[in-house]
């Protein structure tokens, strides 16, 4: 068997291990049996329930990798509508959480050397313009097609990434590209958003990730991989990585419910390993 392929399987099995994943089939988006899974998710979602703003849990500086998840205040963007965004669920920045940081930190601590944090909060609640984001070298940045910010907020998410912060920003898609677009460009005046190819440093500092065909079940655009860099130069720091018309982590949301196929659920975690090994080494 060749690496590649060892490596792989041994992901299976400590994302089996980790989190309890299993296989189911796939709907195809828009499909009759992807609509099935999508109502089965909800259905699921409504059953666990969820509080309407999770309040941050103090979380001990002890060495342990965390993982920052940024709290921002919701506007009037947020242009695509529909499951897993406004309505009675959770806030558009608290999509997936803290189940989606609990199962991905159980496995990036299994597979990596990195010690990671493993309470039940997943990952630590920091509000974007707080400079308590400056502990955390990692944070992850969910639904930004809602995201409003002061001055302020953007100065320090400016600072952030300037000092070596890396944001992973997640889950969504169509006009919403056009809100974090212009608030991105607040924080870093002249940013520009640099499509990935499949040779990018990112999707080879851990696992060797070839191809960027990865889909999510319920969305039919295809996934585009934005890079945010310094300078605008991919030959320099990638501040920031994008996933576009994409939702990675759904994947490590429900990846302990046997509802996701679990070829597309290792998948997902490999994006993630990826960015946390680029993120900490640049």
């Amino acid at each position: 068997m060749s690496r590649t392929g060892r490596v792989t399987c041994a992901l299976v099995f400590a994302a089996a291990a980790a989190v309890g994943a299993f296989a189911m089939p796939q709907g195809e988006p828009g499909s009759p049996e992807g609509s099935r899974i999508r109502r089965l998710l909800q259905g699921l979602w409504g059953e666990r329930g969820s509080p309407a703003e999770p309040e941050p849990v103090p979380i001990p500086h002890d060495g342990r990798f965390v993982i920052a998840r940024i709290r921002y205040t919701v506007g009037g963007g947020g242009f695509e509508g529909g499951f897993g965004r406004r309505g009675s669920r959770e806030p558009p920045w608290a999509h997936d959480y803290p189940r989606a940081e609990r199962n991905f930190m159980r496995l990036l601590g299994r597979i990596t050397t990195i010690r990671t944090y493993d309470g039940v909060e997943g990952g630590a609640i920091v509000d974007i313009g707080s400079k308590e984001l400056f502990r955390y070298p990692i944070a992850y940045f969910c639904e930004p097609g809602f995201w409003t910010q002061t001055d302020q907020e953007a100065a320090n998410l400016r600072a952030y990434l300037q000092k070596g912060g890396f944001l992973i920003v997640d889950d969504f898609r169509g006009r919403d590209l056009d809100n974090f677009t212009a608030e991105m460009r607040r924080v870093l005046p002249g940013m520009r958003l640099i499509e990935l190819e499949p040779a990018s440093q990112v999707f080879h500092s851990f696992f060797e990730i070839p191809s960027l065909e990865f889909r999510q079940f319920y969305d039919r655009d295809r996934p585009v991989f934005y890079g945010i860099f310094v300078d605008n130069d991919p030959g320099k720091r990638m501040l920031a990585i994008v996933n576009y018309n994409n939702d990675i982590s759904e994947y490590w949301e429900w990846s302990d419910t046997g509802w996701n196929p679990i070829d597309l659920t290792n998948e997902a975690y490999k994006f993630g390993v990826n960015y946390v090994v680029y993120g900490m080494t640049h």
